[in-house]
């Protein structure tokens, strides 16, 4: 080989290295939830479409960092934190739980959040138009939705006896969703038995005193927990034969008679919208929270049959899907 053209060579490869190191790193999302990664998919995957609908693809030019609490509140502040030390690029906090704990953690990383609870009274956000800080997202409607789901329930037993309302005593909401039940039942008359299910272990105990007090049906308060126990839950009710309405359509494809929630897929776009955009240069304080405004009545008609039900043709009619 020529002098000459050893040196050329020689200084291409020491241009190379040079040049790769001066690529822009890819960007790092770091994506954390409360659920249980399977009860996490019906967010997840259409955030993830939507990142991809917006220009950011998986692996190719962006990369996301999971970290999923299964269930334990407890855990999501060390989560966060780990996050944070991670200096992602982007912090994505699925549920309010998640989102309060993002918040703590850091003042500078953006933070998009969906949340069930009202983020300006969680401190997410000072308003819904003017967020002012790091973070904004996705307002949806879970806890609040506990009489509409009453209504329902009653729509399908137009005679029904004691409702048990279960609940998570470890849910900063709990409260709320209680106070806001027992008000709405006591308006019509309706007898509400209030239980408490604070781990897994706790539901057989649950269902077997339910039992015991011939309760008539179940509706679910809005917890994480109880999305990560889902089948667990789905079994009890088949075995004691109680109808039960749930929170989500997840519950009802596993084998449970009826859900009524926001749709999730929207939540998911929106959220997936929202972090391409602060991916592009968009700062969070200038981006409004997002209102969710499309509902879904999902209702399995096999289970309805095992328990000897008639779901009224008007309630079908009404439904976003029936499972048959």
């Amino acid at each position: 080989m020529r002098r000459r053209e050893f040196l050329a060579l020689l200084g291409g490869a020491v241009a190379w290295p040079l040049a790769a190191r001066a690529q822009p790193a890819m960007p790092v999302i770091g994506y954390f939830s409360g659920r249980s990664p399977d009860a996490e998919a019906p967010l997840r995957t259409p955030f993830v479409k939507a990142l991809a609908e917006s220009g950011f693809t998986v692996g190719r030019n962006v990369a996301i960092e999971y970290r999923f609490a299964e269930g334990q509140d407890e855990r999501l502040p060390a989560l966060a934190a780990e996050l944070a030390r991670r200096q992602v690029t982007l912090m994505v906090a699925t549920d309010r739980p998640s989102a309060v704990a993002a918040r703590a953690a850091t003042a500078t990383i953006p933070i998009v959040f969906t949340s069930g609870f009202d983020p300006v009274q969680s401190g997410l956000v000072a308003s819904f138009n003017q967020p002012g800080g790091n973070a904004t997202g996705v307002s949806l409607l879970t806890t609040t939705l506990g009489p509409k789901r009453l209504g329902l329930l009653r729509e399908l037993l137009p005679r029904p006896g004691m409702i048990a309302f279960v609940v998570n005593p470890n849910s900063n909401s709990t409260p709320f969703q209680i106070q806001e039940m027992q008000a709405a039942a006591q308006a019509i008359g309706q007898p509400l038995l209030v239980v408490s299910v604070g781990t897994e272990e706790q539901a057989d105990e649950a269902f077997a005193t339910m039992a015991e007090r011939n309760v008539s049906a179940i509706l679910y308060g809005a917890t994480l927990l109880f999305q990560v126990i889902r089948e667990r839950l789905v079994v009890l009710a088949a075995r004691y034969r109680i109808p039960a309405l749930y929170e989500w359509r997840e519950f009802v494809t596993a084998g449970g008679l009826m859900s009524y929630s926001t749709d999730r897929n929207e939540v998911g776009q929106e959220a997936g919208r929202y972090a391409a955009r602060i991916l592009k240069g968009e700062k969070p304080a200038d981006l409004p929270v997002v209102q969710s405004s499309r509902f879904e009545l999902v209702i399995n008609l096999k289970t309805a049959k095992a328990l000897g039900l008639v779901v009224p043709n008007s309630m079908q009619l009404l439904a976003d899907e029936v499972i048959e």
